[in-house]
Order: structure tokens, then C-alpha cells, then sequence
């Protein structure tokens, strides 16, 4: 695998960790003749392509007829072309289900169909969205405040920041300023839950940003607030959501407790890489329960829709009073310019003009997607089972929310560009450079993954735009185009991409879907991956270099049979400098290794890693230090010697090589120890 691709990956799980997705987009049951692609078939990507095709006959009405035709339409196709396993799709409308339908297979191996009012999935974090529901619960009862410091709600300390403690709002809205925290993430090993106090006391990640200024996604913040749930209402998190959420809503068929009880078990749909695999995945446990260990059946999620697009009330139940319901879709944290906000635990993500409020959520194997359209009374609900190939499940998810809206909910045409040609070209020369992610582990080992994984923004020659991480179905960047100052929008839809401008420079960009929870930071030309990354390279290839030229040089002077030519201290720093260069090397490979490695597979980021990765920062907090004094006094040792030019050279190339690696291990925390990240 090329060196850019493993980056481009990095980038890509840096940005969708399981358990978050990007926002938007992402009992009957019919099942496609084939899951399996054949040769010559279209790839994964020509799910959109389809999705295209069949919203061009809008706008259409709402009836479950027009619904299923287009849904059976679309689906078994993205499904087979996606090389997804199943998946199920509920849309409800005016407090009543309008259809509930499964696609494909929750068995491939006993070809059981898909049974929406059956088949448990796992909707990752959107189970998030029951925690907030019971933390306005607790609020509108006067047991809580969104506004207090939260550390009068718990028995440990989450520091200040800037001398402002951290609260509930910061907490719903992802801008508490917490780092990214992805050790114990999720396993599938029973035996690895912790229990959520453990999970949260055993290291507390920074706040890296100031309060109530910067999304950034945060499992660790969800998980923080449902344990404040368990302290002020004296019942575990799994009590209170049964008795509170599930048995109002009669949600009998889902559940938060790990493991999941036998009944429920036995109808939970098979996890699977892929369809074509075939292979049934283990059971996912999360560690943080809190922010995404749901699983549900459709027509559950069906019940939970139409509470919160009905004010709270369901039936005869109420979960939310009309006030606290209107309270958490309506109060937004600002991101970046006029781009879509958080809300109180919902991501808005309005369509065609249609105001609307979302999650998603992802797990390794489930992948799905809630949109309310709330001043329409209209919910939409997907879940898979496979993560498929190339990205299948995001596009697939992202293309029938924008296919529902267009056919239903049309909108507004696109606004024309208001901003001059040259002006655009201006601001895109402006926008253009590297970026990291204001989701991102800082104060630990994994802060590798910022250097490894950064945002590039690219100016086109036509005005345009294009962001390395925003991809269209084909893998292609798409396009940018300002409408406004310092606003572009997709050429290709209606997503949008602001900039925050401070005396004439772009400090930070963020763009729809991921507006409401993460922000995209400038970073100075010191940490420009460019740069680190052509020293990083260049250093390592010195080394390597090094390495391989001591057996080859031994070996050339015994075939020629010429001496040694070294002796005394020349001969003893010769050595001496060669095994500092072999050491720092295995080192520093390893540590990159280890890290790509373990975002290669998530369940590595487990207990199970941490002796491999103790032993990592101690070998580091060894070697490192001592390589470049090492590489130093050989290169003192050198220059004052009578040694040629050339070796020389190579001294100076040796020390600053060992002595820029040693940087990269302390700011980037590789020496140490602790399994904290």
C-alpha cells in the first residue's frame, strides 16, 4: 500500500472514530435476488448514482405507496451494489409510522430476511440522543442545570479552562473542549467493559479548547453526562432509560445493557465486514455506554421519533414537556458562520429549506441515520449491518436522506454566487493550506495521528475549491463554490463551507455535514504536515540508510580485503553512532506502525495493547534521548577529526536526523509512560 494511501486512511479514521458519524445523511420486508456483486457489476459508488435517478420525478406526495415504490427502487440495489448484508428503513409522519421496512438479510447464513418490528440494530450514537432526552428530563425537573459547573454533580474533577469549569450545555453541545479520547472504545470481548465510572475516572482527557467556542465531538463528554444522570437520579444509566424513556415510549424490543439480555439477543441482526464476506462479527460492547450502546429494533425507533416530532408525548406518554422538547431542537451552539449548529444533543442539518435535526451513528459493523424534520412532522430512520466497501454505508445513508427531501420536501433553487471572480480567487488563495481537526487526541502518544492525518484545503484555477477529506461518490474532491463572503457550497448539493477571517487570514474553516461537531484549525508553518512529514520521511531514510551502510560497507572490505580504516575513538563513535541509528529507527517505525496498526483494527485499542504500548514509550524515553546525544558527540567528534568531507556531512545529517526524531517523540508524547489516549 502506497504511503499517501495509508495517510489518506489515518485521515479518514482520525475523522469518523466508531460511534460518530458525520451528521445528514447519515412490518414488510423485501429481499434482493443477490447480495453478493458479480463481475463487471458497478462499484459501491454507482449507489449514488442511482439514488440521482430516482428523485428526478419530484416533488412527489407523501403517501406510504409512493414511499415503498421509491424505496424498493433505490435500497436492494445500494445494498447489493454497496455489498451490504441489510438494512432497515422507517419513515414516520404525523405522529403515525408511514412505512417500516427491512432490505436484505439479518442471517446470511440462514437467509433470514430482514424484520423491522423484529430485528435489533445497533444505531451507535444515536443512543447519544436518549441521553440527552433524559438529561432534559432531570433539567425540566429542577435536578439539574445546564449552566452550573458540572463537577457539583459528580465525585472527581474535570479542571477548568481558562478559568471556566465545564457544563452541560458545553457538555450537548460538544464545547466542553475535551480532546479525543479512543482507548476501550469498543471490544468484543465481554470481559473488557468497564464500568462507566472506572471508564471515566481512570483519565480524565484535556480541554484543549476554550469553553463554548470549538466543536468537538466527544464520546467521553455523552458518557460524562450520563453518569451525572445516575448520581442525581440515584438509578443506573440502564435503570433510568428503561424506566424513563423505553418503558414510556413501550420500546420493548431495545435496550442500552451490556451484555444484552437473552430475549433480545436472540433477534439481534448479524454484524458483518461485508456482505460478500459473509462472516457473522462478534457482539460490539461499549465501554461508554452513555454515547452508544443501543441497540433497537425498527419500530422502536419509530415510537422515539415521533416522541420528539410530537413535543415529548407519545400516545398517552410524555417524555419531555412541550417547552423542554421545543428547548432541546431549537437552542443552537454556533459553529463557523451561518453553517448548521449543535442543539441540544440534535445536529441540525436542515434540507431544501426544511429545517431539520439529526444523528448518526456508527459502530465497526452498523452503520445508520435519524432525520426530523420537525416543522414538517416528518422522521427517517436507516440502519445497516456491514460496513461494505468504499464507503458504501455513508453514501447510501447521505443519499436517500438528500433523495427523501428532494422528492418530498423540495426547496429553494441553489443561490447564484454573489462574489466576483477575483475576489473568489482571492479568498480560495486565502483558504488554502493545512489543517487539523478540532477532534483530535493532543496530550497523548495518538497526537501522531494529527501529523500523519492532516485537512488540506486546495485552491482551484477556476475559483473553486476542494478539501481533501470531502470526497464525491467516485473518490473524486469535489468542488467548492463562494456565494458569499467567505461562504462556498457544494456544486453538487446543498452543503456549505464557511471560514472565520481574523485581520485578512483564515483561522479555521468548517463545512457541512460536519459543522456541528468539529471544526477544521490552521496550523502554523512549524507543524505544516508538509514540512514535518518531509523531515519525518528524510530523517528516517538517513537512518535506514545508515543501517543498511554498516553490513554493506563490512561486507565490500572483506571481498576487497581492505582494512578497517578507523581506530580509537573514530572507530568506537563509528559503532557507537551506527547502533544509536539502528535503535531510534525500530523505534520510531514501531511507534508508527503501532499506530496505524491499531486504527487499522479498533479492537486493538484495548487493555489488551497497553504492555505493547508501555513498552513502546519506555523504549522511546530510552532511545530517543540517548540516539541524538549519541548522534551529537559523534558529530563533535567528526568535524574536529580528519575525517573527509563527505563523513563529515554525514555527522551533521546523522545528529540533526536523531536530534528532530527526539523532538517528534516529546511534543508528540511517545516518551513516557501510560496508557492514557
Amino acid at each position: 500500500m502506497r504511503v499517501s494511501t495509508i495517510l489518506s486512511l489515518v485521515a479518514g479514521m482520525l475523522l469518523a472514530l466508531p460511534l460518530a458519524a458525520a451528521p445528514a445523511a447519515s412490518p414488510t420486508s423485501i429481499v434482493p435476488p443477490e447480495l453478493a456483486p458479480k463481475t463487471g457489476e458497478p462499484d459501491a459508488e454507482d449507489a449514488g448514482a442511482e439514488a440521482d435517478a430516482t428523485v428526478q420525478a419530484g416533488p412527489a406526495n407523501l403517501t406510504r405507496q409512493d414511499l415503498e415504490a421509491w424505496l424498493d427502487g433505490y435500497m436492494p440495489y445500494a445494498l447489493q451494489t454497496g455489498d451490504i448484508a441489510g438494512a432497515v428503513v422507517v419513515v414516520v409522519k404525523d405522529g403515525q409510522v408511514l412505512l417500516q421496512k427491512g432490505y436484505g438479510y439479518a442471517d446470511l447464513a440462514t437467509r433470514t430476511p430482514v424484520d423491522p418490528a423484529r430485528h435489533l440494530f445497533r444505531p451507535g450514537s444515536i443512543s447519544k440522543l436518549f441521553t440527552w432526552t433524559a438529561v432534559m428530563q432531570l433539567v425540566e425537573q429542577g435536578k439539574l442545570d445546564l449552566d452550573a459547573d458540572l463537577n457539583q454533580y459528580i465525585d472527581f474533577e474535570v479542571p477548568a479552562r481558562d478559568g471556566k469549569p465545564a457544563t452541560l450545555r458545553q457538555v450537548m453541545t460538544h464545547t466542553v473542549g475535551f480532546e479525543e479520547q479512543i482507548r476501550g472504545l469498543i471490544t468484543s470481548n465481554a470481559d473488557q467493559i468497564v464500568p462507566l465510572e472506572q471508564a471515566l475516572k481512570r483519565w480524565v482527557p484535556e480541554r484543549i479548547h476554550a469553553p463554548g467556542t470549538t466543536p468537538a465531538y466527544s464520546n467521553y463528554a455523552t458518557a460524562l453526562a450520563g453518569y451525572i444522570i445516575e448520581r442525581v437520579s440515584g438509578e443506573s444509566f440502564y435503570d433510568y432509560i428503561d424506566r424513563h424513556i423505553l418503558a414510556p415510549l413501550d420500546m420493548e424490543d431495545s435496550s442500552f445493557r451490556q451484555p444484552l439480555p437473552d430475549a433480545l439477543l436472540a433477534n439481534m441482526s448479524k454484524g458483518y465486514e461485508s456482505a460478500s464476506d459473509g462472516k457473522p462479527r462478534d457482539y460490539e460492547f461499549i465501554s461508554l455506554a452513555p454515547a452508544g450502546s443501543l441497540a433497537a429494533t425498527g419500530a422502536d425507533m419509530a415510537k422515539f421519533m415521533i416522541a420528539h416530532l410530537q413535543g415529548g408525548t407519545y400516545g398517552d406518554a410524555r417524555i419531555l414537556r412541550e417547552d423542554t422538547a421545543k428547548t432541546m431542537h431549537t437552542t443552537g451552539q454556533t459553529s463557523v458562520g451561518a453553517l448548521n449548529r449543535m442543539m441540544l444533543g440534535f445536529y441540525e442539518t436542515s434540507l431544501n429549506g426544511h429545517r431539520a435535526i439529526s444523528h448518526g451513528g456508527d459502530t465497526l459493523w452498523f452503520h445508520s441515520d435519524l432525520q426530523l424534520f420537525i416543522d414538517d412532522g416528518i422522521g427517517i430512520y436507516v440502519s445497516m449491518n456491514s460496513s461494505g466497501r468504499n464507503g458504501a454505508p455513508l453514501q447510501i445513508r447521505d443519499n436517500l436522506a438528500e433523495g427523501f427531501a428532494d422528492r418530498y420536501l423540495p426547496g429553494p433553487e441553489a443561490p447564484v454566487s454573489a462574489v466576483s471572480e477575483a475576489d473568489a480567487k482571492l479568498h480560495a488563495a486565502q483558504i488554502a493550506g493545512a489543517y487539523t481537526s478540532s477532534r483530535r487526541p493532543d496530550s497523548n502518544f495518538m497526537s501522531l495521528l494529527n501529523l500523519l492525518g492532516p485537512v488540506k484545503v486546495f485552491a482551484n484555477e477556476d475559483g473553486t475549491i476542494s478539501v481533501s477529506i470531502a470526497l464525491d461518490a467516485s473518490g473524486a474532491p469535489t468542488k467548492w463554490r463562494e456565494i458569499s463572503p467567505y461562504l462556498w457550497q457544494d456544486v453538487a448539493s446543498g452543503d456549505r463551507l464557511a471560514a472565520d477571517v481574523v485581520d485578512g487570514k483564515v483561522t479555521r474553516f468548517s463545512m457541512e455535514p460536519y459543522a456541528a461537531i468539529m471544526v477544521f484549525q490552521r496550523l502554523p508553518w512549524w507543524k505544516s504536515p508538509g514540512l514535518l512529514l518531509t523531515l519525518l520521511a528524510a530523517s528516517l531514510l538517513a537512518l535506514a540508510a545508515t543501517v543498511v551502510a554498516w553490513p554493506v560497507s563490512a561486507l565490500v572490505r572483506r571481498y576487497y580485503g581492505v582494512p578497517y580504516g578507523l581506530s580509537g575513538d573514530d572507530a568506537r563513535m563509528h559503532r557507537i553512532v551506527r547502533i544509536a541509528a539502528l535503535a531510534v529507527l525500530v523505534v520510531m517505525a514501531g511507534a508508527l506502525g503501532l499506530i496505524v496498526g491499531m486504527m487499522s483494527d479498533l479492537e486493538k485499542l484495548s487493555a489488551d495493547t497497553d504492555a505493547v504500548f508501555n513498552l513502546m514509550r519506555l523504549l522511546a524515553l530510552v532511545v530517543l534521548p540517548l540516539g541524538a546525544l549519541a548522534a551529537l558527540w559523534n558529530c563533535w567528534k567528526v568535524l574536529r577529526g580528519r575525517r573527509r568531507l563527505l563523513a563529515k556531512l554525514w555527522s551533521i545529517v546523522l545528529a540533526l536526523s536523531c536530534v528532530f526524531l527526539l523532538w517528534i517523540g516529546i511534543s508528540h508524547h511517545l516518551l513516557g509512560y501510560g496508557a492514557y489516549y
